[in-house]
């Protein structure tokens, strides 16, 4: 009885086979790579955020400053995951460190209309 009960536990604890296919809710949804405004949230190319001299077409203010950059840590050494010679004492200024790299995200493209009335998700389940 000991070594059946044993052996019932190990196939209780095997792990489960993964699927290949998305879990979750708008896993699996077409993606693009955007940038987006530290001060107002305004998204962006990741090209237009490239550029020295670039500003927010939301808010103004520049884009290559430390807040916006992906290597920006308040938990880190001057507030920079990467080591930088001079450290930046303006972080929310622009900037001219040449270590800096745009933070990407993911966001949805939403080709379909966005479903806020009741109608628009009816007809959004049907494909109508």
């Amino acid at each position: 009885m000991d070594d059946e009960s044993h052996e019932k536990r190990q196939r209780r604890q095997a792990p489960r086979e993964r699927s290949e296919k998305p879990r979750g809710r708008g896993l699996g949804a077409p993606t693009k790579t955007v940038f987006k405004c530290n001060r107002c949230g305004q998204s962006l190319s990741v090209g237009q955020a490239t550029a020295f001299d670039a500003t927010c077409s939301g808010c103004g203010n520049d884009i290559h400053t430390c807040t916006n950059c992906s290597q920006f840590d308040t938990s880190a050494p001057n507030e920079c995951r990467q080591e930088i010679p001079t450290p930046v004492m303006k972080k929310a200024k622009r900037n001219e460190c040449e270590l800096f790299e745009p933070k990407k995200t993911r966001e949805f493209d939403s080709d379909k209309p966005s479903p806020d009335d009741a109608r628009a998700a009816f007809d959004s389940l049907f494909d109508l």
